[in-house]
């Protein structure tokens, strides 16, 4: 099996603090972020027991083709990427809610909707709809970040009631959260995809508004296939789909929805490889590149290069202490 990055423990001169995420790994210096994206996979807010090759260095690299084609819409916190698998950038301030797009009714709001729900996130929905329709218009709804554990559904009065943004600053993340889908999904559609839903993380640097994080990638969207999607919807048939959804639908027929008492079941490498592929297939159809597996590194050597990049870029800003 190739070599993927479970979690890695740098120690670089001046760091200030690390922490570690569900699947990043994140060390603070004075005036910079390094972000490791990892190989780790979560589901239902779940860090799953093995981790995808490749599927870091995907993740990175999808986020910075949509963050670089994103930057005429609102700033971002990228300054560099010395290391596929890494990205270094502005320590932003971070709004503790992440803001959900949708425009089909599918994934979690198809879950809540099957349940009997019409109102998610203190937004109506019509009756008559199926799984996967396409909404009459895209909607937010937005939920908390939580450090660890499940992230909990919030609607907008709520947000501005606790106090947790004003609704000024509430009002410029929803409309910049509608035009960077809009871009997505015009993106999308370039390379015979729709971008079904997806989530957006906010911050502020020196009071000015920053999206931070991963855009527009599969562990943060849901896409479908263009071509493909009247016809199945029309039939009645499963979606397919380039996203993380087939990994929660793996888990949720194997007995596993992220719940008290629930075992992950075991992750074979057949399925490991299946996931694998899957964000290789992603990869190639968004950017219309390929991720070439060459000499099988162990994973001892990938740290070795990543820990390498880090410590060059470092040196060559001077910002080793």
């Amino acid at each position: 099996m190739l070599a993927a990055i479970q979690y890695t423990d740098f120690d670089f001169p001046g760091l200030k603090n690390k922490q570690r995420g569900k699947v990043r790994d994140l060390y603070f210096l004075k005036d910079r972020l390094i972000m490791v994206a990892t190989d780790r996979i979560s589901a239902f807010d779940v860090v799953l027991p093995r981790a995808i090759p490749y599927k870091g260095q995907i993740l990175n690299q999808i986020a910075l083709h949509f963050l670089e084609h994103t930057t005429d819409i609102v700033p971002n916190w990228v300054m560099a990427s010395p290391d596929p698998n890494v990205t270094i950038g502005k320590i932003c301030k971070p709004i503790p809610v992440e803001i959900v797009v949708r425009a089909y009714l599918a994934g979690h709001a198809w879950r809540q909707y099957k349940a009997g729900h019409r109102t998610l996130c203190g937004v109506a929905l019509p009756d008559g709809l199926k799984e996967n329709d396409r909404l009459p218009t895209p909607i937010i709804t937005p939920t908390t970040k939580a450090q660890s554990g499940h992230d909990e559904d919030i609607s907008k009065e709520e947000i501005i009631q606790r106090g947790i943004v004003s609704a000024e600053l509430y009002e410029q993340i929803e409309q910049t959260a509608l035009r960077l889908f809009e871009r997505g999904t015009q993106m999308a559609k370039e390379r015979n995809l729709i971008l079904v839903d997806t989530k957006y993380e906010f911050g502020l640097y020196e009071n000015e508004l920053h999206l931070i994080d991963e855009v527009h990638t599969p562990d943060s969207s849901r896409y479908f296939y263009l071509d493909t999607y009247e016809e199945l919807q029309k039939e009645g048939k499963p979606q397919k789909q380039l996203s993380k959804e087939f990994v929660r639908q793996w888990l949720i027929e194997n007995g596993f929805q992220g719940k008290e008492g629930q075992e992950v079941p075991p992750m074979t490498d057949e399925v490991v490889e299946r996931i694998m592929q899957r964000y290789m297939e992603l990869y190639s159809t968004m950017t219309g590149k390929t991720i070439h597996i060459g000499a099988s590194l162990t994973t001892e050597e990938v740290l070795k290069r990543i820990e390498h990049n880090i410590k060059a870029y470092l040196e060559k800003e001077r910002l080793l202490a």
